[in-house]
């Protein structure tokens, strides 16, 4: 009940600055305040990454920068939640205004810069993180002074015992020269270097931007198969302008929201094929109902993020999903969620 009521005053949060909602938003989820939602069915539960998800839903990350609302959110009904990005050093992120409502696309701009509080921080939140849902962690690299073949091996070192998987952000537009590090020589620099300083590190995965060429895709598939990488997160936020309405498209940053469905899933099917079931994917971008979520699945991903549509409908929207994530397993005739995956391909 008390999530549905917090989702109904989301509209009176449209008329708050976009960044000091998403600031109400985790004090609401840190306090208890945002209510509590499950849809237990073991037709959801999903065996992945040598982990057992409730269900295959989770929160992508951005949305807890510093780990600091697990609690809250493992009550919404996640089957999982990402929490970062993290850079070794505190960084306050790019100037505001920063973050931007595009309502007439369902969708949101960001050029946030990776703002957090530091991994000292993010290591002393997740010492009251929720054992019973899986916790991913997202680390990037500093703006300044960023060596990223020594920081994002030192960032697995420190989250090594204190999440179930990490997550290589290579491909944030907002932190200048971070999307180059995507090329094969460089991704597989990185890969060797954490493999040579933290070697029992968790299940690792690399998230990738949609506007890669289908060459680029190719070879950061191989490159994460080669590297020991356990799978990959399609897609980050875009660049492309494509189709949008809104005013507020002309704003410079990473665009998330329904305009993301369609490149992004259409990458993901591409990974599959590439991957051809040596990776772990997890899809991301645009969903925001029940039969996305499957459409993702059918295209190969294991697990599916959602964030933009959550800022939009408010925690009540985990629940829905899910409900109507079985009725369109029912309608499809897959008996459970697992059956779906990759069914396209």
């Amino acid at each position: 009940m008390l999530t549905r009521l917090t989702s109904a005053a989301m509209p009176l949060l449209r008329f708050i600055d976009p960044e000091t909602a998403h600031g109400l938003a985790l004090r609401s989820l840190r306090l208890g305040l945002a209510g509590r939602a499950e849809v237990a069915d073991p037709r959801l539960a999903v065996r992945a990454l040598s982990l057992s998800f409730a269900n295959p839903l989770g929160l992508a990350a951005g949305f807890d920068k510093n780990a600091e609302a697990l609690t809250g959110i493992a009550r919404l009904g996640f089957g999982f939640v990402e929490a970062g990005t993290v850079t070794p050093r505190p960084q306050q992120g790019n100037p505001k205004p920063r973050l931007f409502r595009l309502p007439e696309d369902h969708a949101v701009i960001n050029r946030m810069g990776f703002n957090n509080a530091g991994i000292d921080a993010f290591c002393a939140n997740l010492q009251t993180r929720p054992r019973h849902l899986p916790v991913g962690g997202n680390i990037g690299i500093n703006k300044d002074g960023a060596d990223p073949e020594r920081d994002y091996p030192g960032l697995v070192q420190r989250l090594a015992r204190a999440v179930d998987y990490i997550t290589i952000n290579v491909s944030s537009p907002n932190t200048p020269g971070l999307r180059d590090l995507q090329s094969e020589t460089k991704l597989r620099a990185i890969l060797a270097g954490i493999r040579k300083a933290a070697p029992n590190h968790p299940p690792l995965l690399v998230k990738i931007a949609p506007d890669l060429s289908e060459d680029g895709v190719a070879a950061v598939v191989a490159a994460c198969i080669e590297g020991g990488a356990a799978g990959m997160i399609i897609s980050n936020t875009t660049l492309s302008r494509t189709g949008l309405t809104s005013p507020q498209s002309v704003q410079a940053g990473g665009l998330s929201g329904r305009p993301l469905m369609k490149p992004a899933t259409a990458m993901l099917r591409l990974a599959a094929r590439h991957a051809a079931g040596r990776l772990v994917l997890i899809g991301v971008g645009g969903v925001a109902t029940g039969a996305d979520i499957l459409t993702k699945l059918r295209a190969g991903a294991s697990l599916v993020q959602i964030y933009t549509s959550l800022s939009y409908e408010g925690p009540a929207l985990v629940e829905r999903l899910l409900r109507e994530l079985l009725t369109e397993l029912d309608s499809q005739g897959f008996e459970h969620a697992t059956a779906a995956i990759g069914a396209d391909l």
